[in-house]
C-alpha cells in the first residue's frame, strides 16, 4: 500500500486560491439569487455542502472543490478562506428565509 503523502504548504495555498475562486454554478446558491456568478463556494452554509457529501458531488472540479471546502469546514479551519473573502469584499450572506 502505497503511503499518501502531506502536502506541502504551497501546495494548500493553491488548493485554498482555487476554491476560493469557485461559484456555484446552479441550485438555491447559484448565479439567480447570488448574481452575476453564484455564490463563492468558500461562503456556502456547512448543512447544504453537508447534503451535497451525502447524496454525492456535482461531478469534475466543482464536485472536486465542494469536497475539500466541506472538510476544511468540518475540520474547524473556515478562516483560511478569510483572506480571500477580504480581498473580494467580505462574506456573502445569505438570503432570509421567511
Amino acid at each position: 500500500m502505497e503511503e499518501a503523502q502531506i502536502p506541502s504548504g504551497e501546495d494548500l495555498r493553491r488548493l485554498i486560491e482555487e476554491i476560493s475562486e469557485m461559484h456555484m454554478p446552479f441550485g438555491m446558491y447559484g448565479p439567480a439569487k447570488f448574481p452575476p456568478n453564484g455564490c463563492p463556494i468558500t461562503d456556502l452554509p456547512a448543512e447544504y455542502l453537508d447534503w451535497f457529501s451525502q447524496r454525492g458531488w456535482p461531478k469534475g472540479k466543482l464536485g472536486r472543490l465542494m469536497e475539500q471546502t466541506f472538510l476544511i469546514k468540518n475540520c474547524g479551519l473556515d478562516k483560511l478562506f478569510d483572506p480571500f473573502r477580504a480581498a473580494r469584499g467580505g462574506f456573502r450572506h445569505y438570503p432570509r428565509k421567511k
